[in-house]
């Protein structure tokens, strides 16, 4: 019996070809020699919510994929205080090139799926393809874009934006298997109350106020509390004032 092999996964490791990071990630950059390579030192882990992945001040000895779930990451100041900077979906990579230590925490947010290699293995790959060195390079470029573009919803948008902007975003990202063009969305928050406060920099009370607000008015609906229905993806987004942001493109 004569085997077809398709070329579009001709010598692909089997754990690798139906995953995002390689045709949406990092890995994505990776000839199939390198992502073999990388693959052999690699490993999959799945992390329950409230679990740290790395601390602030801790040696940095491996980076990660996310496949699937969201992580969060926080910024501490000398005082214990802590402010939620960034949320991190599929297949978004996690880690900074040729840092010894991390500056910031990362914590699974929700039940997260990782594809973690030790760090040494992807900053030798990094000197020898100019492709994974490029693509980690746009990553970090998009991530600044990023935040510049959430440091105007915080700094210049109104409550309702600031929540109907952090809903789109989660409708847009939390789900990488969904066509980004879907005109409708369901999903779990993915944070708590007082993490969406944290993260849009508003009280509790406020969050609950305009959450209430765009479900009266039929934007959203929301079932157990956390679970949301976004009918018109395209009318929360109208509700988020200004131009689309680049994080969500």
């Amino acid at each position: 019996m004569t085997l077809r092999q398709d070329i579009h996964s001709s010598g692909i490791p089997v754990l690798c070809r139906s995953c995002e990071g390689r045709r949406r990630g990092i890995c994505g950059a990776l000839d199939p020699d390198r992502l073999v390579a990388l693959a052999k030192t690699s490993s999959r882990h799945k992390i329950e919510p409230g679990v740290e992945l790395i601390g602030d001040c801790e040696a940095v000895g491996s980076y990660s994929n996310v496949l699937s779930g969201v992580v969060k990451l926080t910024k501490s100041l000398s005082d214990g205080r802590q402010q939620i900077v960034a949320l991190r979906f599929a297949p978004d990579f996690l880690g900074r090139p040729f840092k010894v230590e991390s500056e910031i925490s990362a914590e699974a947010a929700t039940v997260v799926t990782l594809c973690s290699f030790p760090k040494s293995v992807l900053e030798r790959m990094m000197k020898d393809s100019p492709e994974l060195e490029h693509r980690l390079l746009r990553q970090a470029l998009d991530e600044l874009d990023a935040a510049r573009e959430w440091m105007v919803t915080l700094g210049r948008k109104t409550a309702s934006e600031k929540v109907a902007s952090f809903l789109f975003m989660i409708a847009l990202n939390i789900d990488s298997s969904v066509n980004p063009t879907a005109s409708s969305a369901a999903f779990d928050l993915p944070l708590t109350r007082a993490d969406i406060s944290d993260f849009l920099g508003l009280t509790n009370e406020t969050v609950s106020r305009q959450l209430t607000r765009l479900r009266v008015e039929g934007v959203i609906r929301i079932e157990n509390k956390r679970h949301v229905r976004v009918e018109s993806v395209g009318r929360l987004e109208q509700r988020c004032g200004g131009r689309r942001p680049r994080q969500f493109e």
